[in-house]
């Protein structure tokens, strides 16, 4: 499903407009980017749980040339289910 496609799910769900259902959709994932920037763990009771996690320097290789490279470290976002959600799929 794309952020278009969920928008007009939400709208037609909740009875809005399209452009009200994307300002509501833009809001909560704000709100869910800044929780992950401030205190790395968003939870959504029922539904799961959002969690920033850094990722390790790491060796790797080119695939083109097989050279060994650097990874740098880096930050990701990981998404654990919840009891409900696991349930449902």
């Amino acid at each position: 499903m794309t952020k278009t496609e969920l928008v007009e799910t939400v709208a037609e769900s909740l009875g809005l407009s399209k452009s009200d259902s994307q300002r509501t959709l833009e809001g909560v994932l704000e709100c869910i980017a800044k929780g992950l920037i401030g205190d790395r763990k968003v939870q959504i009771q029922g539904f799961g749980t959002f969690m920033a996690k850094e990722r390790k320097a790491r060796m790797g290789r080119n695939p083109q040339t097989n050279q060994p490279i650097q990874i740098p470290a880096s930050m990701t976002v990981t998404f654990r289910p919840g009891q409900d959600l696991k349930g449902r799929l």
